[in-house]
């Protein structure tokens, strides 16, 4: 999600990766509006809706992920949105011209990054959150403490422990039921998670659990097909388990490492997990998992919303979340996994770097 693209800061160049001239001048054939119908692992082709059948030598798959659709009562009505392409982002822009009243299902990242241009537009906002706190999948009780007292500071009503279960509405959502209890809405996002796109490699044959399976090369278990992005599920060595991860970082990184060894390198996927969440003014920063960790350190002030909170586990460094600080940030990446002082870290006057010897 492009933050300012959704609010309109940004034009749709700032959105794209790269520009279009930049394949031109690779002779990288990019087909749009076709989709991969089938793959022959046994004869190494590709066949498209369009009707052609592609050879290959090596074939990545990185089909990403598709967000989880809301299937209850009223879910077809017009109004209600997902977030996940560009037409997506443009349908909601256009929807949050006329909308007053909006509510979001799912207080994860991107419900509450949405929540926050729909706030700063100036629209009534409602992140409905069926949990006993926002994040409560991806970060602390702090964490969500902080960012609950955040988004109710701008006006954002946040109602947790609450399951929505229809949309009333003619043609169009105006309503959102939680049980007993109706909430006005003329534009609904839902932001419950997503599901990686892995039918393609089932169907070849390709093994799949919870992801596209694939080793630290990223490769799949077929020969010469490998996979990169959300919808893997890959080894880290770093963390010493497997992950599938969601984010921007993961998917750019690792399809790196599976471009250079498709074309004969020897390259292994070995980085510590990082993400970033812009809200309002705030930028966070995160490394590794928070739940990895025993000690929670807290470095800088909450109230001047510019802190930093570092997880040990055993003295060592497994996560940090940064709010409004990138020093502690880019330090907190080359700290992971090392031994620190919780009492030098905390301390506003101890140079981070100091620590890394």
């Amino acid at each position: 999600l492009s933050k300012e693209y959704l609010s309109g800061k940004h034009g749709i160049e700032k959105v794209y990766l790269r520009p279009p001239k930049f394949y031109d001048d690779r002779n990288v054939d990019i087909r749009t509006g076709v989709t991969v119908t089938a793959i022959d692992t046994g004869a190494k082709t590709v066949a498209t809706s369009a009707g052609d059948t592609l050879s290959y030598d090596k074939l990545l798959i990185a089909t990403g992920s598709r967000p989880r659709i809301l299937r209850i009562d009223g879910g077809e009505l017009e109004g209600i949105h997902y977030l996940r392409t560009v037409a997506d982002v443009d349908g909601i822009r256009e929807s949050m011209k006329t909308a007053k009243n909006v509510v979001i299902v799912g207080g994860g990242y991107i419900g509450l990054e949405v929540a926050s241009v729909a706030a700063a537009s100036g629209l009534n906002v409602t992140v409905l959150e069926m949990e006993s706190r926002i994040l409560q999948r991806v970060t602390t009780p702090n964490m969500s403490e902080f960012y609950h007292n955040l988004h109710t500071s701008r006006g954002v009503n946040i109602l947790t422990n609450t399951t929505v279960t229809g949309f009333l509405g003619e043609g169009h959502v105006e309503k959102v039921v939680c049980g007993d209890k109706e909430i006005p809405a003329d534009l609904v996002i839902g932001g419950i998670g997503i599901i990686p796109n892995v039918e393609l490699a089932d169907q070849a044959g390709i093994k799949v659990e919870n992801g596209i399976v694939v080793d630290d090369h990223c490769r799949t278990s077929v020969a010469d097909v490998y996979a990169a992005g959300d919808c893997t599920n890959h080894p880290n060595p770093i963390l010493g388990r497997r992950l599938r991860l969601e984010s921007v970082p993961n998917a750019m990184e690792q399809a790196r490492v599976a471009a250079s060894n498709m074309l004969g390198g020897d390259k292994v996927y070995a980085a510590v997990p990082w993400f970033w969440s812009d809200q309002y003014e705030l930028k966070l920063q995160m490394v590794g998992y928070s739940s990895d960790g025993d000690t929670e350190v807290l470095r800088g002030n909450k109230d001047a919303n510019q802190f930093a909170v570092f997880y040990l586990k055993d003295g060592a460094v497994v996560g940090v979340d940064a709010v409004n600080s990138p020093r502690e940030f880019m330090v907190g990446k080359q700290l992971y996994g090392k031994q620190v002082d919780p009492a030098k870290l905390a301390d506003p006057d101890t140079d981070l770097k100091s620590l890394l010897s």
